[in-house]
């Protein structure tokens, strides 16, 4: 072996080969492969890049032809510099490191022939681009922008819901009154509500509600800047119970279609559960249709993030995308309200029962806090989980969280024996603190305010009568014939506030002093919005007495809405009721189709439509069955216990 010896070139030593080593060192051939290799990639990725460039041109081919001749051609040179590199890198070598060199050089050629068959390829595609016509371009992309949404939806869509049984369903429709009479008279409510619908299909289709004297739609801020169809879910079980199925189809399709949830909108939580979560579920179980079953739980996911905040206790409002939430701005020290957040749990635990999770308790939270005198404040902060301002009301702002706590307990088949006895509990302070009799013996539910008994009564706290009716049966200490004789005076009290207007229809809140009773005393007081509240009163007590002074009084109600809110788009609600010459508000509420005339209806029917012994209503008249344990079967299986 012949020691390498040190030459002097330029002042620097290098090592001799002994014979037989290649004439080059090995590192520096492989680094000039290298360097040719990512020479290659560079010009592979120009090439890509030149044809991806030219699917992201403008669509004018006149101001663009050159520049896509240019690309070819720029193209084509390319792959032809890339093959000489490749002839310039073959490299003879001798020995072990010429045959692993050897190696390597058959993989990078087999690698180039890939790429420049890729390349050739994608050059093919690039001339029949060309060939192609604008409007095939344009077709072409749009194919494929719809591939990617829906490969998607597949990968992050909702998961199926679980099957669940469905439970016996009983009197679902038809409740033929039997003599004649009534029946016309039901009949009439229902032209009344085809009118309703036919004109919002009309001139609001797809809005959340109807001006019926513009004839446009309209929506309020409870739904934020959105066009969700509120009118269309509100009044579909509606549409279902009168036997208006063309009508009901129609809804049917439009949910199917439009209805979307991904809507950059803030909406109130209490109003978008009990309108569109209680209408929807309220579809499905009278109609079967799965597409209201997932409609509702879609939006129900969408609530949920009102409620993350410290307490549990949700935001009032919410937006549907971005999930951020807050109170009413002038809601005291920024709090949420009894009747808003205490109004959700008839609809979450039907929404438990058909997807498996967990209801939300704010009734836990709520059982732990002291209550000035028995009583539950209108408002609630959701940060520190006290009470705002000492304001109680069986009216707007508090009416529904004690409705939802009876409710609880007739949908459990009387087992939530929890909810009971909050309910107990609650109607018995108020019975105490807020009911009293006027000097002309009208029994009437004040509002309590730090300290003082206002002697002032809504439209809204008209419910009571029929929620009093109702919860008679199982009240404690054997108070049933108690709480059904005052459930029949408060009805006595807001018949009165109705009769004693020049339309006969109720206004908005009336007062018991000053020798004042049952009558509007403000002029901000006096309107009808198409309010139920007294209406389902009546009718909660016909099912209990079956005293005909009940359907009486609503025939009464009949006529008057007909004659003075009727309009030719619709009927809309009137500014004061005290006025023989009333002018209007130009808005047809969804709750008119959802509430009013579905009480109207079934008032004027059967007790075989919609037993009061297998359904439980929300708060917006939406029918949800009771739970019976016994009372659910899956298809060809016995009574599941």
């Amino acid at each position: 072996m012949t020691t390498p010896a040190l030459l002097p070139l330029s002042g620097r030593r290098i090592p001799t080969l002994s014979p037989g080593a290649s004439s080059f060192p090995h590192h520096r051939a492989t680094l000039r492969l290298s360097e040719k290799f990512i020479l290659l990639l560079i010009l592979s990725a120009f090439i890509t890049l030149c044809f991806g460039a030219f699917f992201f041109l403008p669509d004018n081919s006149k101001h663009n032809s050159f520049l896509l001749d240019g690309i070819f051609f720029s193209s084509c040179f390319c792959i032809v510099h890339i093959k000489a590199v490749f002839q310039r890198s073959c490299f003879v070598y001798s020995g072990n490191q010429g045959k692993a060199v050897s190696v390597l050089f058959q993989k990078r050629l087999l690698l180039r022939d890939k790429i420049r068959a890729d390349h050739e390829r994608a050059l093919q595609e690039a001339k029949e681009k060309l060939r192609k016509s604008k409007e095939e371009l344009k077709a072409e992309i749009q194919t494929e922008k719809t591939k990617v949404v829906e490969d998607l939806k597949k990968k992050d869509g909702p998961k199926p819901l679980p099957p669940v049984p469905m439970p016996k369903l009983v009197g679902v429709s038809d409740g033929d009154p039997g003599d004649s009479d009534t029946k016309e008279k039901r009949d009439k409510i229902r032209e009344m509500m085809k009118h309703a619908w036919d004109s919002y299909r009309q001139y609001g289709w797809g809005h959340n509600e109807l001006k019926p004297i513009a004839k446009k739609g309209h929506s309020t801020n409870i739904f934020g800047n959105s066009q969700m169809g509120a009118t269309i879910v509100d009044a579909l079980d509606t549409l279902y119970i009168m036997g208006l199925h063309d009508e009901f189809k129609d809804g049917q399709e439009w949910i199917e279609q439009n209805l979307d949830f991904s809507v950059n909108a803030e909406v109130s939580v209490f109003e978008v559960n009990i309108r569109f979560i209680g209408g929807l579920l309220a579809a499905y179980y009278l109609s079967g249709q799965e597409v209201f079953k997932v409609k509702a739980v879609q939006l129900a996911e969408k609530l949920l993030p009102a409620f993350n905040t410290p307490t549990g206790i949700p935001w009032a409002m919410v937006n549907l995308k971005s999930g951020v939430g807050r109170n009413w701005g002038w809601a005291s020290a920024g709090s949420s309200i009894l009747a808003e957040f205490g109004t959700l749990h008839m609809e979450f635990v039907h929404l438990t029962y058909l997807t498996g999770n967990p209801v939300m308790h704010i009734r836990k939270l709520l059982a732990k806090m002291d209550r000035p005198n028995g009583l539950y404040p209108n408002y609630l902060n959701p940060r520190t989980g006290r009470w705002g301002q000492h304001h109680t009301s069986v009216g707007g702002l508090g009416d529904s969280f004690y409705e939802y706590l009876l409710k609880a307990w007739l949908m459990s088949d009387k087992t939530d024996t929890e909810a009971r006895k909050t309910y107990d509990d609650a109607i018995e302070a108020i019975e105490r603190h807020l009911i009293r009799k006027s000097n002309g013996g009208l029994t009437f539910i004040g509002e309590w305010k730090n300290g003082h008994l206002e002697r002032k009564m809504g439209h809204l706290t008209c419910f009571a009568g029929g929620m009093f009716a109702l919860g008679a049966d199982g009240s404690p200490d054997d108070k049933a014939g108690h709480y059904l004789q005052l459930g029949a005076e408060i009805a006595h009290t807001c018949h009165e506030s109705y009769d004693r207007t020049v339309l006969k229809l109720g206004p908005e809140a009336f007062k018991f002093d000053s020798g004042l009773e049952a009558v509007a005393v403000r002029q901000n007081e006096k309107y009808y919005i198409l309010r139920p509240e007294v209406i389902e009163t009546y009718w909660y007590m016909w099912r209990f007495t079956h005293d005909p002074k009940y359907r009486q009084w609503g025939w009464e109600a009949v006529q008057a809405i007909d004659k003075y809110c009727r309009v030719s788009g619709g009927f809309s609600g009137v500014k004061d009721v005290y006025s023989s010459n009333p002018t209007y508000d130009d808005v047809q509420q969804s709750f008119f189709l959802a509430e009013t005339l579905k009480y109207l209806y079934l008032l004027f029917s059967s007790d075989e439509l919609l037993p009061l012994e297998n359904w439980v209503f929300n708060t917006e008249a939406h029918p949800l069955p009771v739970l019976h344990l016994g009372n659910i079967t899956l298809p060809g299986s016995e009574t599941q216990r």
